[in-house]
């Protein structure tokens, strides 16, 4: 099965096929034993996307031309519209990650990912991780992101298989979160 997938940087024409996807993972769509699979908490308009896609920021995976994943990534300007955002850019002086000095200008806001549920556990995750990685290196040398505590898939699925390194935590919204930092010069193994 991902022998067929391939790996794009989104255009315009994908839009539509991002939210569909993103429409049957987004946490106010799920129940809670479909939560339990994972989720996304960020639902992205076509403008926003325009914005994203114009950056060359959204990284794609199709399958016989239909969009199974995506990862957003973008500048802490961009994802400035989202106050959670700012509260947790707010924290960087009190983080530490390896050598970084941790600041928006040499990190950018991973996230979030999203995996068909029928591509989940097949190896999916890794490769589309590196092509967002080696594209998104050239611009910053750290990335970071937060994951709800409650989202346990996706918390395993960066540590263990992408080898994140939680730095931090934090509330917002009555919800808790983590924050994960990783080292973009680094290729998945």
């Amino acid at each position: 099965m991902i022998e067929s997938v391939q790996f794009e940087i989104a255009t315009i024409t994908d839009i539509d096929g991002v939210l569909a996807l993103q429409e049957l993972y987004l946490v106010a769509n799920l129940s809670e034993d479909e939560k339990a699979s994972g989720f996304v908490t960020t639902p992205f308009t076509v403008a926003q996307l325009t914005e994203v896609i114009h950056q060359n920021n959204l990284f794609i995976a199709k399958d016989h031309n239909k969009i199974i994943a995506y990862i957003f990534a973008g500048s802490w300007v961009f994802f400035k519209q989202w106050p959670i955002f700012n509260y947790m850019s707010s924290l960087f002086p009190k983080l530490t990650f390896l050598d970084f000095d941790i600041n928006t200008t040499n990190s950018f806001q991973y996230g979030p990912i999203c995996i068909h549920k029928e591509y989940r556990g097949k190896g999916l995750i890794n490769p589309l991780f590196e092509f967002m990685r080696k594209n998104m290196v050239q611009k910053y040398p750290l990335s970071l992101t937060f994951i709800n505590k409650i989202n346990i898939p996706s918390t395993k699925a960066h540590t263990e298989k992408l080898k994140w390194t939680i730095i931090g935590d934090f509330q917002f919204n009555n919800n808790e979160y983590l924050i994960l930092a990783y080292d973009m010069t680094q290729p998945v193994s």
